[in-house]
């Protein structure tokens, strides 16, 4: 091994020591990749460091992250997450475990126009609660409900992690976009289907909603429908099929999806000036954060590569001539122990481009790659003992006991681990729309 790959790998190892010191990631990144680059390459770091950060906030793909994040905020600040449930609460009553398929399918649907975890954890709490308890629902199979359905912005489009993960990988987002669909709709799919069928065999788990909850005739469910539903849902459907069928880029979309959350706020009647204000300065503080932090993982990123630890861990890695999908197992492994105590950022950020060299050089299809590791990243968040939406719904609701909630998630740990075996075993569920669109 050369000196300055010894560097490198001991800039990982410093990396690992840093975060462990509490300091914020994005300066840890920073300060570790100038120590050991001007340590390895001189003033050149300097230049690299520059050139990174112009290279992200030019980048016209990642002006997509504000507007994505500003249409969720205006949808989650204007309550229009509430009248979807409510909705779809109605539609579903007279069925045995109804309310967590409400919860699964608002979840799903609210997915597809905020990427924010906590944020759609804590609305699922703050709106399904009541209505679990007046039914007599199991805490255990809700708070499962609610974790799985609140993770699925991780996945589904359009994703703020996708959107970072594909000039990382080289893949265009809207493959990306285009990849997960289905992967997305399997696992939510999953989700209700376990539901049901547990309701099915046990009703005592999750009986018809009582009258009270009910629609007073179906007129009344119709007009609740069109109200909370339609209008979302057509938002949602004309940005992520502009994308998709290629009339408008990510960041383009993203801008009149913003725009269109706007205006149906306005249209319901629920604008707000602080509100407003606030999903504002929400969108400018995360969208900040998130770009410096690329920023500073594409600079020691580069640094690392720079030194030769890429090209050395790759060469390690594929000389152990195992299989491709035995590699891929090792490294989702290490991705699912990892999501237990850091957030998906970090392990994006610093973990995938030093895997990029070894998982080409496998001939492993990235786009494919992406996926499983975004749906293994998911999954990291619902397992004890860490498992951040335990947290979230703890917060939100605390006369729940961690241990139902954690008995609640490991239940749904199963269908996503159903879900990852499918989309390891039959690689079409991921590049067959990605292709349809590509023509």
């Amino acid at each position: 091994m050369e000196f300055t790959q010894l560097l490198a790998i001991l800039s990982l190892f410093g990396l690992l020591l840093a975060f462990c010191s509490g300091f914020p990631i994005s300066f840890t990144m920073m300060f570790i990749g100038i120590l050991f680059g001007y340590l390895g390459i001189g003033k050149l770091v300097f230049y690299l460091l520059n050139l990174q950060f112009y290279q992200v906030m030019s980048d016209p793909i990642l002006g997509a992250i504000p507007f994505f994040l500003l249409m969720g905020y205006l949808l989650e600040s204007a309550g229009l997450m509430e009248g979807l449930f409510l909705s779809i609460q109605k539609l579903m009553a007279p069925i045995p475990g109804s309310l967590y398929v409400a919860v699964i399918l608002t979840a799903t649907i609210f997915a597809a126009a905020t990427g924010i975890v906590g944020s759609s954890i804590t609305l699922l709490c703050v709106m399904a609660e009541p209505a679990l308890r007046k039914s007599n629902y199991d805490i255990r199979m809700g708070a499962g409900a609610i974790a799985a359905g609140g993770t699925l912005g991780i996945l589904i489009p359009p994703s703020i992690m996708l959107v970072v993960m594909g000039p990382l990988m080289g893949v265009p987002v809207t493959d990306l976009f285009a990849g997960a669909v289905i992967p997305g709709l399997l696992m939510s799919g999953l989700y209700c289907g376990y539901s049901l069928l547990r309701c099915f065999f046990k009703p005592e788990l999750g009986p018809p909603l009582p009258k009270e909850l009910r629609a007073e005739s179906i007129s009344v469910l119709l007009l609740e429908i069109l109200k909370g539903v339609v209008p979302l849902v057509v938002l949602i459907g004309a940005t992520l099929g502009s994308i998709l069928a290629g009339l408008a880029t990510p960041t383009e979309a993203s801008a009149c999806g913003a725009l269109g959350a706007l205006i149906l706020v306005i249209a319901y009647g629920k604008f707000e000036f602080d509100p407003f204000k606030e999903a504002l300065y929400s969108t400018v503080k995360l969208s900040a954060m998130i770009l410096i932090m690329i920023a500073a993982s594409n600079f020691y990123g580069s640094v690392f590569s720079r030194l030769g630890g890429a090209a050395w861990l790759s060469s390690v890695l594929v000389s152990m001539n195992l299989p491709p999908m035995i590699m891929v197992g090792m490294i989702m492994v290490m991705v699912f122990l990892l999501g237990w105590a850091m957030e998906w950022v970090p392990i994006v950020l610093i973990v995938l481009p030093i895997l990029m060299p070894t998982i080409k050089a496998l001939g492993i299809d990235p786009l494919w790659f992406a996926i499983v590791y975004a749906m293994t990243l998911q999954t990291s968040w619902l397992s004890p003992p860490v498992a951040l939406s335990c947290y979230f719904i703890k917060g939100c609701i605390p006369h729940w006991k961690l241990s139902d909630i954690y008995r609640g998630m490991i239940q749904f740990i199963f269908c996503q681990a159903i879900a990852i075996l499918l989309i390891m075993m039959f690689p079409i569920l991921v590049n067959w729309l990605p292709s349809l669109v590509n023509g």
